[in-house]
């Protein structure tokens, strides 16, 4: 009888318990050779490639493409080659490929500031997407692989996945023939690579008449049964109800968790104020003056610039300002870090800022830049809003969301005016502070929003 080997989903260096499967690189029968791509795996950071362990037929896949595999779960059956050359089982790959053990791993090395344990007690929390994100200590390069003629890094395989574009008609601009991001943007936008279309007849410029878009012809059959062909009801019987509902992937399901973590640890309180703008000298750019009035704030009063570690009940303040901004993305909540913002000018704010939402966009931001913040801001009022509870996610104190502008008439001696004002919302943990320093905190913020420039 053959000798198969099973393989077992290792940790993909983020601490995370699952991850979803994007797209296999393989089928069942195929020969693969060690450390040739096996599947692309989807965390709530990135996609990666998981390499092959061994060099031989593949006998079985667990789980077809957006199916959620858990961390230390069979992830496929192999028949080794046993006339091919086989990585040793005690040599180090980088990754864990056998079953979840459920022993702690030895103690990590002293940190400058306590972190809350994870779940698990395996390694400490190093923060999460949405607040920041839990890393391991191995570093994972990207790395564009050839499949099928094309190369390409999984994360720019997992967008053309997406946006229905086929790869193979994709022009690459990226060095040595790489299909970049850009390149299957591009090809979305103008419909020149769609996936499974049949080349578009040009049309003549001459022609003068606007092409109308193509309109489904009726409407897909509904049926009792979800895709994955299971029984599912969204309402009693007696109701008509539409949709079907789905698993939480990615970055949304770690988000789910993450919140729920932090509404069972948290004591959050929630103070609001409007800043008066009306002073301001030009235009000016808000994000950049909200970054200066949470900096001017926080070595005003320190105790909201802070990690608080409500198992040991221990507190830790910061002597530098790393704020953590929230960016929506369809795939859920990152919160990138800007650091060192205490010391960075306008110029300098606006250049990080850029940066970092171009890497949450292209999920290239490294998991470094996603953890260790030290307050957070939420600037929700760019969409709609004027007030909110956001939530503090631990180990930080406090996290300011910042409303819609608005005219509003104000009242001054002789009469009244209108005055451009922000609202704000400052949420903190009443563990870590008291009221008196959060409002002292709110009012320094207010101080320094009120200046001209």
């Amino acid at each position: 009888m053959a000798d198969i080997k099973t393989f077992y989903l290792p940790d993909l260096g983020e601490g995370l318990p699952d991850a979803t499967v994007v797209e296999w690189h393989v089928k069942v029968g195929d020969s693969i050779k060690l450390d040739a791509p096996l599947c692309s795996m989807e965390t709530a950071k990135a996609v990666v490639d998981v390499p092959s362990p061994y060099t031989g037929k593949v006998t079985k896949l667990h789980g077809a493409p957006g199916d959620i595999i858990e961390t230390g779960a069979a992830l496929a059956e192999f028949e080794p080659d046993p006339n091919a050359k086989q990585r040793a089982e005690s040599e180090s790959t980088g990754h864990h490929h056998g079953p979840k053990k459920t022993e702690a791993a030895p103690a990590p090395a002293p940190a400058p500031a306590p972190a809350p344990a994870a779940a698990g007690g395996d390694r400490e929390d190093e923060g999460t997407v949405v607040g920041a994100m839990v890393s391991g200590s191995h570093v994972h390069v990207e790395q564009a692989a050839s499949i099928g003629g094309v190369k390409a890094v999984p994360a720019v395989r997992a967008l053309a996945k997406k946006l229905k574009v086929d790869l193979a008609r994709v022009r690459p601009s990226g060095a040595d023939g790489v299909v970049t991001m850009k390149d299957v943007k591009d090809a979305a936008a103008n419909g020149s690579a769609a996936l499974g279309a049949t080349p578009a007849r040009a049309v003549p410029a001459s022609a003068g008449r606007h092409l109308a878009p193509e309109l489904p012809q009726g409407e897909p059959s509904r049926t009792t049964t979800s895709l994955a062909g299971k029984p599912v009801r969204t309402a009693p019987p007696s109701q008509s109800a539409s949709g079907q509902p789905e698993q939480l992937k990615g970055v949304r399901r770690n988000m789910a968790r993450v919140m729920a973590d932090a509404h069972a640890q948290v004591v959050p309180t929630t103070l609001v104020d409007d800043a008066d703008l009306h002073a301001w000298i030009g235009k000016q750019d808000i994000t950049g003056r909200l970054i200066r009035a949470i900096v001017f704030a926080c070595k005003t009063v320190p105790a909201l610039n802070a990690w608080f570690d409500g198992k040991n009940l221990t507190r830790t303040l910061h002597p530098h300002v790393d704020i953590g901004i929230a960016v929506d993305t369809d795939d859920g909540l990152f919160v990138p870090a800007l650091r060192n913002a205490d010391m960075l000018d306008g110029a300098g704010i606006r250049g990080a800022i850029k940066r970092l939402r171009s890497q949450v966009e292209d999920r290239s931001i490294p998991a470094s830049e996603l953890s260790g913040y030290t307050i957070s801001l939420s600037n929700f009022g760019m969409f709609a809003g004027r007030y909110a509870t956001p939530v503090v996610v631990p180990p930080t104190v406090a996290i300011i969301g910042a409303g819609k502008l608005s005219h509003d008439v104000v009242a001054v001696i002789g009469g009244i005016e209108v005055h451009r004002r922000m609202p704000l919302s400052l949420t903190f943990d009443h563990r870590a502070a008291t009221g008196g320093e959060a409002a002292r905190f709110l009012k320094a913020m207010l101080d320094d929003l009120s200046l001209p420039n």
